[in-house]
């Protein structure tokens, strides 16, 4: 496994991707991880090795690009609330345009996965793009909320995915809650939309995420890991 950061033109902006390419010729299948909160950090650079030491050419791409930290300073908000889904939106879709153009892609198979905002994000972007062939949201909450200019929220997009998907809850997670699960079942079932939820008892938000030494429940991140693995292997890979 070789990890590097690209660069990636987003209009006349330049955006990094952590990208790590598994050992041998290739092609691989390809999957775009969407990082949390705290940008493309250790945990996401983490599940893009874990990824690709499992035969998959990942990559993060770094959605604060636009946003520099006197900005943040000056709104009082975080990066993340700074978020806009129509930039965001770009800055997926040059990434997807990034490994549609790499040789060692293997074409037509792509997944994507996303954790805390990065759910949202998954979710979302399988609602506006095409190329992928199966979305996994980690407790990817707001998805009743519009971010920035857009006028449409993710749950609104929901008729618009045409892939798998599989969703990991945790059972102690406020945003999405247990009610926000039981809305977009009965959401997704009435589309006749393919998708698996899984919920993990005694498990909030951020479950999978090590780097928290608060939040990170063991049991549930190695309940969902090989889940993510099978559904991908299923959907992506074969």
């Amino acid at each position: 496994m070789v990890a590097s950061v690209e660069q990636v033109n987003v209009g006349p902006d330049i955006m990094d991707v952590y990208t790590s390419v598994p050992d041998g010729k290739g092609p691989f299948p390809a999957i775009v991880v969407i990082m949390n909160a705290f940008g493309v950090a250790e945990f996401t650079k983490t599940m893009c090795d874990r990824f690709a030491k499992e035969g998959y050419l990942a990559v993060a791409p770094d959605l604060f690009h636009t946003i520099s930290d006197e900005m943040s300073e000056a709104s009082g908000k975080s990066k993340r609330e700074l978020l806009d889904d129509t930039q965001i939106i770009s800055d997926v879709e040059s990434t997807i345009g990034f490994l549609n153009s790499n040789p060692l892609v293997e074409s037509g198979k792509m997944g994507i996965t996303g954790f805390c905002c990065g759910g949202r994000i998954a979710w979302m972007m399988a609602a506006v793009s095409d190329s992928f062939s199966a979305t996994i949201p980690y407790y990817g909450g707001n998805l009743f909320a519009v971010w920035g200019d857009n006028d449409v929220t993710p749950f609104d997009m929901a008729n618009n995915i045409n892939c798998p998907i599989l969703f990991h809850f945790g059972e102690n997670d406020d945003n999405p809650s247990q009610q926000d699960m039981l809305t977009l079942d009965k959401e997704l079932t009435s589309l006749g939309k393919d998708y698996r939820f899984y919920t993990y008892p005694e498990a909030g938000h951020a479950f999978m995420d090590f780097s928290d030494k608060v939040r990170h429940n063991q049991r549930a991140s190695a309940m969902s890991w090989p889940r993510t693995l099978d559904f991908l292997e299923k959907h992506v890979k074969n």
